[in-house]
């Protein structure tokens, strides 16, 4: 029953937010009555609502439980003040993003109407590979997830993601030896994303990311992220 619960709430995506049952069903490869009795259980718990259409929804009481996930809030509240001063000096986009398997998941990012437009979204999911904040993680994740990652194929998302396994080991090598990563339209075009890690002791938990116009200098963006992503490591270890 969890199980099958879990595969229903990973349809719901910024694309189809709001579904029937029917949907649902074809979805998830699961009989309609099995579907309707899911969520049915989900709406009564909170976990789903429902509209006077039919449709449903995720629900607010997915979002209250989530919050409270220890790796995302501490994390995230000591980011917070560091992430609110890069957003003032950049205007744009900042991320921060830890891992889950095989995915990159954003815990939170601070944009602006006029910042450049962005796949993805806070609490969304990339893969590890194309994205700067993605990339930080598996340069400092285990073997072994690298070698998942590969095996899983390197999608392009833009003609210029990494999608070649020697091109990646170089540039996972170069990111541990220098501490950043300036990855070009390798996620959306026209976009200068920079990440860096974050810290707990020695371990890499976390990256924060800015993203801007292709056309913007890192010059003094560099300095400003890794300041950034050294205090949150002190603010967390």
């Amino acid at each position: 029953m969890l199980e099958r619960a879990m595969v229903l709430l990973d349809l719901f995506t910024p694309q189809h937010p709001r579904q029937t049952i029917t949907e649902l069903a074809l979805g998830s490869e699961l009989p309609v009555p099995t579907v309707f009795r899911i969520c049915r259980e989900l709406t009564r718990l909170g976990a789903l609502e429902r509209g006077d259409d039919g449709r449903f929804q995720i629900g607010l009481r997915v979002w209250e439980i989530g919050s409270r996930a220890p790796r995302a809030h501490g994390l995230r509240s000591v980011a917070m003040p560091f992430m609110e001063d890069l957003h003032e000096i950049t205007g744009q986009n900042v991320q921060l993003v830890v891992r889950d398997h095989l995915e990159a998941v954003y815990l939170e990012r601070l944009s602006s109407h006029d910042a450049v437009g962005l796949v993805g979204r806070a609490g969304g999911r990339l893969p590890l590979h194309a994205s700067s904040g993605g990339l930080v993680l598996l340069a400092h994740a285990p073997q072994g997830v690298f070698d998942d990652v590969v095996a899983a194929g390197l999608r392009a998302l833009t003609p210029f993601t990494i999608t070649e396994e020697p091109a990646l080991r170089s540039q996972l090598a170069e990111i541990r030896r220098t501490e950043i990563v300036i990855a070009r339209q390798y996620l959306n075009l026209g976009t200068l994303a920079i990440a860096s890690p974050i810290r707990r002791s020695r371990d890499v938990v976390a990256a924060l990311s800015v993203v801007v116009p292709l056309d913007t200098g890192s010059a003094t963006l560099v300095p400003a992220l890794q300041a950034a992503s050294r205090a949150i490591s002190r603010g967390i270890s």
